[in-house]
């Protein structure tokens, strides 16, 4: 298992700098591009601590990742009616289209990577992965 850990580190990492390269002529990074994607899930503006707890990260860098992007226009804040300090992160026009063209080139780079690996053999990884994910969220892994 610690080998495994290891290779996911570094693919981890490689699919980041990948990641980084296929967005950056959309201005965004592969950390700004999963903030989007997680306030598109989200279908509602959210607090930064929400986001950073759906994303499983640090608020304190979402909440710089989130400056940026509303520095770059990707975002708005709003007044939030149920507490007057976490300003609720808004989606503009702008970083709707940003996150809708990345996805766009995303698609390709995806079926590149998945030539020649068997659908079952995704589908277990995903499932092993999700199993992992989830016992280090429950602090299970921990608790040995």
């Amino acid at each position: 298992m610690s080998d495994t850990i290891l290779d996911l580190l570094r693919l981890n990492s490689r699919i980041l700098t990948a990641g980084d390269r296929l967005v950056a002529p959309l201005g965004l990074t592969s950390a700004r591009w999963q903030i989007l994607g997680t306030m598109i899930v989200a279908e509602r503006p959210q607090p930064v601590a929400w986001i950073a707890r759906d994303m499983g990260v640090n608020r304190q860098n979402v909440q710089r990742i989130v400056n940026d992007l509303a520095r770059d226009g990707f975002v708005t804040f709003q007044p939030n009616p149920h507490h007057r300090r976490a300003q609720l992160v808004v989606l503009t026009d702008e970083g709707v289209k940003a996150y809708d063209d990345a996805m766009q080139l995303q698609t390709p780079w995806v079926n590149d990577l998945a030539e020649g690996l068997k659908p079952e053999d995704i589908e277990v990884t995903r499932k092993v992965t999700a199993t992992l994910q989830r016992k280090l969220e429950d602090g299970n892994a921990a608790d040995s």
